[in-house]
């Protein structure tokens, strides 16, 4: 089998790229991305691919499997940038995809994509993926799906299937998810001045975490396993609330309103003082809770990470600023990690 990874540069491609190397029934994996990452993980080849523009017209020459990790997270300033790469972008390699002999598509989804939650009850995949309409990266995640609908229309023989795991947390990829959620104040001279015995938490914050090591396995068997398509969800175990999310830190949550913590981050978005836009917070205090039933059963999949382990796991990332070599995981890329400012802040986790 060859395996086409697009975004193979990223937090889960690559531990893909490295479960690929490892799979016999795999003999060849090309990544794609838009800079050079220079030596690949797992040996794969790589090949330039921007999604902002027109596709290389032998792009999937000879390719069994495609798997699109690509998705633009910023500037949320500029949703008609994000939307360019994560809806028209994807939508010109899926008619691409329609085109080409490939027998397997597997495109990254997202808990993102959901409808907002009406009670805290796991919900299976049939669960509506209408997104959160202040999100735009859950408007762009819910067009995509539909953009799955109609492929899976045209090409009845082709293997589709849809990824939506809960959020992704592991150490090497904690720089760049501060650069792009929390900015150059966290954890640096924020967090530097307090050592946080309380932990302020949106009143009702409840939500999922898994490792992207998990992550990567089911992606890996989503790929080779033939039985598998349509959505899977992927999420550890337990979930997370203020609470659990303020004891990793060894510290106390403080319930805040949630419009007043809108509030404070629209003020410091509009401010340019945070990346994160008001709609991630609706986003993140709305997903629903997960049932991971069908990946278990089809996927054979099972976390050896629990959701506070991916989280305790980001936050030894955050101290310790060590990312990979890959531009979006390289610490050169995202700005001084600031890792003893985040020890004063934080102590030394478990």
């Amino acid at each position: 089998m060859r395996v086409l990874v697009i975004g193979a540069t990223g937090n889960v491609g690559t531990g893909l790229l490295r479960h690929l190397a490892a799979d016999p029934s795999v003999s060849e994996v090309v990544a794609a991305s838009r800079r050079d990452p220079g030596r690949l993980p797992g040996g794969a080849r790589w090949r330039r691919l921007d999604l902002r523009g027109p596709l290389p017209p032998d792009l999937l020459r000879g390719v069994d499997a495609v798997v699109n990790l690509a998705w633009l997270m910023q500037p949320t300033r500029a949703p008609r940038t994000t939307w360019a790469v994560n809806v028209e972008g994807t939508a010109r390699l899926l008619e691409q995809v329609r085109d080409s002999d490939a027998t397997v598509l597997v495109q990254a989804s997202s808990v993102g994509a959901y409808s907002a939650r009406t009670d805290p009850s796991p919900v299976r995949e049939a669960w509506p993926t209408h997104g959160v309409a202040t999100s735009a990266y859950s408007r762009e995640k819910a067009y995509v799906e539909r953009l799955l609908d109609r492929l899976e229309r045209d090409r009845r023989d082709l293997r589709v299937v849809r990824m939506r795991p809960a959020f992704t947390f592991q150490a090497p990829a904690a720089v760049q998810q501060r650069r792009l959620f929390a900015g150059p104040l966290v954890p640096g001279g924020l967090l530097a001045r307090v050592r946080l015995p309380v932990v302020p938490v949106p009143r009702d914050l409840l939500f999922q975490a898994v490792h992207t090591d998990d992550v990567a396995t089911a992606y890996h068997a989503a790929v080779v396993r033939d039985g598998a398509h349509g959505a899977y969800n992927i999420a550890a175990g337990e979930v997370l609330d203020g609470g659990a999310l303020a004891s990793l830190v060894g510290g106390r949550a403080v319930d805040l309103p949630q419009p007043f913590v809108r509030s404070a981050l629209h003020a410091a978005w509009s401010a340019h003082l945070t990346p994160a836009s008001p709609g991630l917070l609706d986003l993140l205090l709305s997903v629903p809770v997960m049932s991971t039933v069908r990946a278990r059963e089809d996927l054979g999949w099972r976390p050896q990470w629990s959701a506070a382990e991916a989280v305790t796991s980001m936050l030894r990332g955050l101290r310790s600023g060590r990312g990979e070599a890959t531009p979006p995981l390289d610490p050169a890329t995202s700005g001084p990690a600031r890792s003893e400012e985040f020890r004063i802040a934080f102590g030394d986790l478990p």
